[in-house]
């Protein structure tokens, strides 16, 4: 079934309008009459909505019926990702948000070769949202996942140790497993930290330990950064009975 996304605010509990984009992509579906549609706000929530009219710039919706999305996770994964080169973090946020991630957090590192400057990141942040966005509405998602960027790796440990499971994985680590870590008590909340091409360093590593993340491995093969926290992401979700 079409899906659409649009603001909370324009998810009206009786009628939606469909303006702009949405309008322009329901004009090149040749939408008509009686159509029935879905139409999420992004968050979670979405309607069932039937066409009731086809005008110039806009397509009227009636609402059927609103549930809560039937395609999301029932454990809220958030992926902490260091800095990659070229365009390795927008092949991450699409298959991420396939997977069912709930937010994307990009962050610097020591051995990070890229650190966008703040006057890029903005425009950057605009593309990776859309990116979110359109792997969301192609994947049927009910929500499309936040990407953010933080300023620091320390901020990014804190915020990711407060996810009731906090789990960083390291090339080095050899006792701890990811399914020893997901065997430890079920979680609500899971935030999944790998770093940047060149790896973490010892130090860093040390510096989430004391802020309480687990440290794993991801087995006995180096995966690249870009593999890495969608190779988590994947276990993790068959852990919670995605898949």
């Amino acid at each position: 079934m079409t899906r659409f996304f649009v603001t909370p605010e324009e998810l009206q509990p009786n009628f939606i309008v469909l303006t702009g984009e949405n309008a322009q992509h329901a004009k090149v579906l040749r939408l008509k009459n009686g159509e029935e549609v879905l139409v999420c706000d992004g968050q979670g929530q979405e309607c069932l909505c039937a066409v009731s009219d086809v005008s110039q710039g806009q397509i009227s919706l009636v609402v059927k019926s609103r549930r809560e999305s039937e395609s999301e996770a029932p454990v809220k994964v958030s992926v902490y990702m260091a800095f990659p080169k070229a365009d390795k973090l927008e092949h991450v946020i699409q298959k991420a948000t396939e997977l069912g991630a709930y937010e994307i957090v990009a962050f610097p590192s020591a051995r990070c070769v890229s650190k966008p400057d703040e006057k890029s990141i903005k425009k950057k942040l605009e593309r990776w949202q859309k990116i979110a966005a359109s792997a969301a509405e192609q994947s049927g998602r009910g929500r499309i996942p936040e990407v953010l960027v933080l300023d620091s790796y320390r901020e990014a440990l804190s915020r990711a140790a407060q996810a009731d499971k906090a789990l960083m994985f390291y090339e080095n680590e050899q006792a701890t497993t990811l399914r020893m870590a997901m065997e430890q008590g079920s979680a609500a909340t899971i935030s999944l930290l790998t770093g940047p091409e060149g790896g973490l360093e010892e130090k860093e590593v040390d510096m989430a330990r004391e802020k309480g993340l687990q440290v794993c491995t991801l087995g006995k093969r180096i995966l690249r950064c870009e593999t890495a926290p969608l190779c988590a992401l994947s276990a993790v979700m068959y852990a919670c009975g995605e898949f």
